[in-house]
C-alpha cells in the first residue's frame, strides 16, 4: 500500500537531492502502473491520470511546435494581459533575477507570449522548448506550471519528477491563473521556472500574489475606462427621452437612462451602426460613441420562439453557450461556475431550486444566497431563456450539450458533487436534452 503523499515543498526546502530521488521513484512506479512507496500529490496524480487516458507518451520530446512570429504578435495585441505586463514584470523580475529563473506569461491556450530571464537560464529553457510561441498546454507537454494551471484554474507548483515528461524532471515551475475580474474568464497564466535546486517552495505564493495584482490592475483599468465613457455619455443621455444605455466595446455598462441598470449588454460579435435585436433587451439601434456604443432601446423585449441553445463543454477551458434563433445567433464564454450551473440545469430540465443547486454545487443546501447571486449573473445574458422557482430552461427551448469524448474530462476543475458524480451521458460527444414537455429524465445525465 502506498504511503500518503509526501510534503514535497518541505522536502525540497530541506533536502532537494532527497526530494528529487523520492519524486523520481514515485513517478517511475506510478506511470508504470505499479504501487509507489510514496503516493503522488493529488493534484499531480490527477494530472497524470488525465494524460495517460489521453495517450501522451512520457518519453516524448518536450519541445512543441512554435507559433510564427506574426502569430505571436497578433496574440500579444489581442491579449488583455498586454495592459498589465509592466505590473507583471515588476512583480516577477526582481526576484527571478536574483536566482536562475525564467518568468513567463502565457495566454489562455497555453501559448508562451512573453518571456524574461538571464541568458543562462534562457538557454536551459530553450533546450526544453520553453520558448516564445511554444505550446505548453497540459495535453501537449504534460503536467506543468502553465497547462495544468489552465486546466485547474488555480495556482500550481510542479517539482522535478512531478512533471509528466521525463525531459522536464530537472525543472521546477510555479504558475497562477490570471482571470478577467469582470466575468471570471481565463486570460492567461503567469509562471516562474528554473532548475529544481534553485526553486523555493514560497514561489507559489509569490506567483499567486503577482497574478492577483494583475487582476486588481485590470479591474482598475476597466473602471477608469467606464468612468471616461460615462463622462462622454452624460450630455448625450441627458437629451434623450427614451430608454438607452451606453456600453463599452465589450458591452459593459457605463450609463443608463429610463431603464434599470444592467451590468452588461450582450452585443453581437459583428457590430455596426443600425437596428439590431439584443438578447434580454429586444429591438435596439446601435450608434458608435467614443470607445463604446449608444444603445437606443425600442419595444419591450420578448424572447424568440423556438430558440436552440448549445452548451459547449467539450473544449478544454473554453466553455461557452450559444443561442440560435430566427433573429440571429450569439455566443457567450462561460466562467467555471456558470459552466457548472448551466450543465446542471441542462441535466435537469424539470428544474432545480436554489437549495438543490447549492447542494449540487457546494454539497451544502444552505448556500442559497451564493447560488442566487450567480444565477442572477447568468440571467443577465440568458434571462429570456431561463425561468426561476425553480431555475430551469424555458420549456419551448431545446438544449444541446457538447461533451468531452472522455467523461472524466467534463469540467475537470469542478469540485461540485453533482458534476463529479455525473456519468456525462456515457461519454457521448453530443447530447440533445429534450424539452420537459417531451421527457422528464434528460438522457440519464445524473
Amino acid at each position: 500500500m502506498a504511503k500518503a503523499p509526501v510534503d514535497v515543498a518541505r522536502l525540497v526546502a530541506v533536502d532537494p537531492a532527497q526530494a528529487a530521488r523520492v519524486l523520481k521513484e514515485t513517478r517511475a512506479a506510478t506511470l508504470a502502473g505499479q504501487r509507489a512507496r510514496v503516493a503522488p500529490r493529488p493534484v499531480i496524480g490527477q494530472s497524470w491520470e488525465r494524460l495517460l487516458r489521453g495517450g501522451l507518451d512520457p518519453k516524448r520530446d518536450a519541445r512543441s511546435g512554435l507559433l510564427a512570429g506574426e502569430e505571436v504578435t497578433l496574440r500579444r495585441e489581442a491579449s488583455p494581459l498586454r495592459h498589465v505586463l509592466p505590473a507583471l514584470w515588476e512583480g516577477l523580475l526582481p526576484a527571478a533575477a536574483a536566482t536562475p529563473h525564467v518568468a513567463v506569461v502565457a495566454d489562455a491556450e497555453g501559448r508562451v507570449l512573453w518571456r524574461e530571464g538571464g541568458a543562462q537560464v534562457l538557454r536551459l529553457a530553450d533546450g526544453m522548448g520553453f520558448e516564445v510561441g511554444a505550446d505548453w498546454r497540459e495535453e501537449a507537454v504534460g503536467t506543468n506550471g502553465v497547462g495544468t494551471v489552465a486546466v485547474l484554474r488555480r495556482p500550481v507548483q510542479v517539482f522535478g519528477s512531478e512533471h509528466f515528461l521525463r525531459a522536464h524532471a530537472s525543472w521546477t515551475c510555479a504558475g497562477a491563473p490570471v482571470t478577467d475580474p469582470r466575468d471570471g474568464r481565463l486570460l492567461g497564466v503567469v509562471n516562474v521556472s528554473g532548475p529544481l535546486e534553485t526553486m523555493h517552495p514560497a514561489s507559489l505564493a509569490w506567483v499567486g500574489s503577482v497574478a492577483k495584482l494583475a487582476e486588481a490592475t485590470l479591474r482598475e483599468l476597466h473602471l477608469a475606462s467606464l468612468e471616461r465613457l460615462r463622462a462622454v455619455a452624460a450630455p448625450v443621455l441627458a437629451r434623450l427621452d427614451r430608454r438607452a444605455v451606453v456600453v463599452d466595446a465589450d458591452g459593459w455598462t457605463a450609463a443608463v437612462t429610463g431603464m434599470p441598470y444592467t451590468a452588461r449588454i450582450p452585443l453581437p460579435k459583428s457590430r455596426s451602426a443600425g437596428p439590431v435585436w439584443l438578447p434580454g433587451v429586444g429591438p435596439c439601434s446601435l450608434e458608435p460613441l467614443a470607445d463604446g456604443w449608444l444603445v437606443r432601446v425600442g419595444a419591450e423585449p420578448a424572447p424568440p420562439d423556438g430558440a436552440r441553445i448549445v452548451l459547449d463543454l467539450a473544449r478544454p477551458r473554453r466553455w461557452s453557450v450559444t443561442v440560435l434563433g430566427d433573429e440571429g445567433s450569439w455566443t457567450h464564454e462561460l466562467s467555471p461556475r456558470h459552466a457548472e450551473l448551466l450543465y446542471l440545469l441542462a441535466a435537469q430540465r424539470s428544474g432545480r431550486s436554489a437549495s438543490q443547486l447549492a447542494e449540487d454545487v457546494f454539497g451544502d443546501p444552505a448556500r442559497k444566497v451564493t447560488v442566487r447571486a450567480e444565477m442572477s449573473r447568468v440571467r443577465r445574458y440568458l434571462g429570456p431563456y431561463l425561468e426561476h422557482r425553480p431555475y430551469r430552461f424555458r420549456e419551448d427551448t431545446d438544449v444541446e450539450l457538447l461533451l468531452p469524448d472522455d467523461p472524466a474530462d467534463l469540467l475537470p476543475h469542478s469540485a461540485a458533487p453533482a458534476v463529479r458524480a455525473a456519468p456525462a451521458a456515457g461519454g457521448e460527444h453530443v447530447v440533445t436534452v429534450p424539452r420537459v414537455a417531451r421527457v422528464g429524465d434528460p438522457g440519464g445525465l445524473r
